[in-house]
């Protein structure tokens, strides 16, 4: 790795305030890397604009239970911050869905002198839909001497210090309401993906089940259980469902009194772990007769901060361009359905 290195922290953006949500979900929803219509780019972009402002209304009922705006923004400046200051190096920070954010951050790279921009992805796991949608936006707006200076860091689902973050996170929280391993039955939920994206190449499932199984390995006598979360869409999605998991507790709590929600491929506690967990499933496991809590993420942790200053320093780097979905033939008719066909 050269000396002369700049370094960029990217992640999705949240909404910052109410108002901010609409424009949020508009980019997200218009985004053909998360939703693959195989429609014409202009046919998908105003049907979802459409279908963006109709959930924007349903949205500000939920970001105003969490505050009134998502912490992911300002989350990801303090640990950009506090990796610039472990580094001694000049840390940016991209923001995805926050076009508002954009102009500033294309003004910041351009100005960079050094070598090479080493870029790590707040998203553990990798897919298309996450870190390779940011690939592509940088594919499509950056200058070709600004991305050849990119070297991604694609992943880090099994990093040592990515599982340690985890393993003490969960045995900090554990031990802060004392509960022992014969209580607990830990609930790991993932973000879901559609079952097709897989199908057609995207790893985001292997990866997130090397984390659960490496996380969990280091907990002795814990039982632990992976699902999916955040289903959008009637298409197949990765199973298990984390809603229906959670009807089913009965089943699988293997007699454990404390059910505890880990949010394994979540960096940053925000709208799918402050209002989807606590306010849909944990109240499911709790009418069950269960206990049930939710692992904050890792968030601004001081280990987790410098284990990505050693992430950034002991991990294989990549290309921009070998981080992009390419068009493939369609997929087999089993995880076929609407808002994820890749043809």
């Amino acid at each position: 790795m050269s000396s002369d290195s700049a370094y960029l922290i990217v992640n999705f953006g949240g909404p910052r305030h109410l108002e901010e949500i609409p424009e949020f979900l508009i980019e997200l929803l218009t985004d053909q890397d998360v939703i693959r219509t195989g429609w014409p780019r202009g046919l998908q972009t105003v049907l979802f604009r459409y279908i963006a402002r109709k959930r924007a209304k349903k949205a500000v009922g939920e970001y105003a239970l969490i505050g009134g705006g998502s912490p992911i923004f300002q989350d990801t400046e303090f640990v950009a911050k506090a990796v610039s200051q472990n580094l001694n190096k000049k840390v940016l920070t991209f923001h995805r869905y926050l076009p508002e954010t954009h102009r500033a951050f294309m003004e910041e790279m351009q100005a960079l002198t050094e070598e090479q921009i080493i870029v790590f992805p707040m998203f553990p796991q990798f897919s298309y839909a996450t870190t390779g949608s940011i690939a592509r936006w940088f594919q499509e707006h950056l200058c070709g001497k600004t991305l050849r200076k990119l070297r991604w860091i694609k992943s880090y689902p099994r990093h040592p210090r990515f599982i340690a973050c985890h393993q003490n996170a969960i045995r900090q929280f554990l031990e802060q309401r004392k509960l022992s391993p014969e209580e607990v039955f830990l609930f790991f939920s993932a973000h879901g993906l559609p079952r097709q994206f897989i199908c057609m190449g995207d790893m985001y499932e292997s990866e997130c089940e090397i984390s659960f199984r490496y996380i969990l390995a280091g907990l002795s006598h814990y039982k632990g259980l992976l699902a999916y979360q955040s289903k959008f869409g009637s298409g197949e999605w990765l199973r298990p469902y984390t809603d229906e998991m959670c009807k089913k507790a009965l089943l699988w709590h293997e007699g454990k009194q404390h059910i505890v929600f880990v949010p394994m491929t979540f960096t940053s506690d925000h709208i799918e772990t402050l209002f989807e967990i606590e306010q849909q499933y944990l109240p499911v496991i709790r009418q069950q007769g269960f206990i049930a809590h939710r692992c904050p993420a890792l968030g601004l942790q001081k280990e987790w901060i410098e284990a990505i200053a050693e992430i950034m320093h002991s991990s294989d780097l990549l290309g921009n361009d070998m981080l992009i979905r390419h068009k493939r033939k369609k997929c087999c008719s089993l995880c076929r359905g609407a808002f994820c066909c890749s043809c």
